[in-house]
């Protein structure tokens, strides 16, 4: 038998095979078949069952589970990263820590991700709610659908993740002990440690871009100090401040949604963090949306529709983020940090308003530098966008991938002086029009 998980808020499980095997859609049935949770939730004998394997992503089988009673979604992480081969190993351990990500996300923000049916470490696999009928957001986008309420759903979650999970709302003791507990997820986050801020900046192994019409502007990034003395500043946040518990790879791709609903998926990079470090990422993945519209909606009208849109979710997101996080502060501050003893007990209400609007402007001023540095590594390192990388003719794909690299840079470069939503929207469009070369 496996081990039972005995983190905090854990189900009680067992296994039925202890050596850790890879499924398939062949041995899924009769492995998972004895588990009362699985076999509840699709019904039906286990050898109806329909499976099949579905993952796109990096580094991780995913199955779809159908019987007569309904579905799930099986997750199982490989000990190697799936882009890459077996050339690059990678841990197991690392659904144990999505599996302990998932189910704090449940409980500070309810509704949003997928409810976890079964989890097995020896396995390294979780049984997780099937999300139906719900397309990962850049399919979504790409294809100029718009989703209602996404900029306000996202902000809310972020907001929420980052105070509840931080020393602003949980009891210290608590909230050491998750910090110690994430800590453990080394070999992920050195994959965004090397990957995400380090490599698009140097000639590294993996790296690719569109060349060679982004040969050019590749070498004046990689030539900009500044530009790498800042991200290295972002990396040192990123590894020391161990503030709230973080996603960790927060992008369109870890998004699903129908017209009208928003479920967030596959925190297996989490981590503790900077406040700002989700939303910045988030907000980086619009703008390259934004960017690459013009290659996937040809009518310009629709084009020009869809980006104003989507510019209007990259503004709602950072104000639903700021007006939960103030609503937060003002009903939720039990923790460590600005007590209210301090403040509201002494009849200093004002300046413990001060004191948030403090916060939130860095957080506002971190968060441009994460989604600058989000464009650039998306553009030039190992891990790309399907925005971009879909569009086949390399002419038109550089100069739109460009336009992101442009504006990262301007976003990583200024994010000190940059201090309202508005200047950052009108800074994308003004590289979209060839105003901000």
């Amino acid at each position: 038998m496996g081990r039972a998980s005995t983190s905090p808020g854990a189900l009680t499980v067992e296994t039925c095979v202890s050596r850790y095997e890879p499924l398939t859609p062949d041995t899924l049935p009769a492995r998972l078949g004895d588990l009362a949770s699985v076999a509840d939730a699709v019904g039906g004998a286990p050898e109806t069952w329909r499976v099949e394997e579905v993952g796109d992503g990096n580094l991780n089988l995913v199955f779809i589970v159908e019987g007569s009673a309904g579905s799930v979604v099986v997750k199982q992480a490989l000990p190697y990263v799936r882009l890459v081969g077996d050339s690059w190993p990678l841990p197991l351990k690392r659904a144990y820590f999505e599996y302990n990500a998932l189910i704090r996300q449940e409980n500070v923000a309810p509704g949003i991700v997928p409810g976890v049916k079964h989890f097995d470490e020896d396995q390294a696999l979780i049984v997780m709610e099937h999300l139906v009928p719900h397309i990962i957001l850049r399919g979504q986008t790409m294809a100029g659908r718009e989703v209602a309420g996404l900029g306000q759903i996202m902000g809310r979650f972020c907001a929420e993740t980052a105070f509840r999970c931080s020393d602003l709302a949980m009891e210290a003791g608590a909230k050491k002990g998750d910090v110690a507990l994430f800590s453990g997820n080394v070999e992920l986050c050195e994959i965004t440690e090397n990957l995400v801020f380090t490599d698009p900046y140097f000639d590294a192994e993996m790296n690719r871009h569109t060349a060679p019409q982004l040969d050019g502007v590749v070498a004046e990034l990689r030539a900009d100090t500044a530009l790498k003395i800042e991200a290295q500043h972002m990396k040192r946040a990123f590894t020391a401040r161990a503030e709230t518990l973080c996603h960790g790879d927060l992008h369109a791709g870890s998004i699903m949604v129908t017209d009208t609903a928003v479920r967030v998926i596959d925190p297996e990079f989490a981590f503790y963090g900077p406040l700002s470090f989700d939303i910045g990422m988030l907000m980086g993945n619009y703008l390259m949306a934004y960017h690459a519209m013009s290659a996937h909606l040809r009518d310009r009208t629709d084009c020009a529709a869809y980006q104003t849109w989507l510019l209007g979710v990259t503004r709602e997101t950072w104000e639903s983020f700021a007006g939960r996080f103030r609503q937060l502060w003002q009903t939720e501050r039990k923790g460590i940090l600005y007590p209210s003893a301090l403040y509201e007990d002494q009849g200093h209400g004002d300046a413990a308003e001060r004191a948030c609007d403090e916060l939130l402007a860095e957080i506002f001023s971190d968060l441009l530098g994460f989604a600058g540095i989000e464009m650039h590594r998306r553009i030039l390192g190992l891990a790309h966008v399907a925005e971009f990388d879909s569009i086949e003719d390399p002419d038109i794909r550089a100069p739109l991938e460009e336009r992101s690299l442009r504006l990262g840079r301007d976003l990583v470069l200024g994010r000190r002086d940059i201090t309202d939503i508005e200047t950052v929207l009108d800074m994308a469009r003004a590289r979209e029009t060839g105003e901000g070369q």
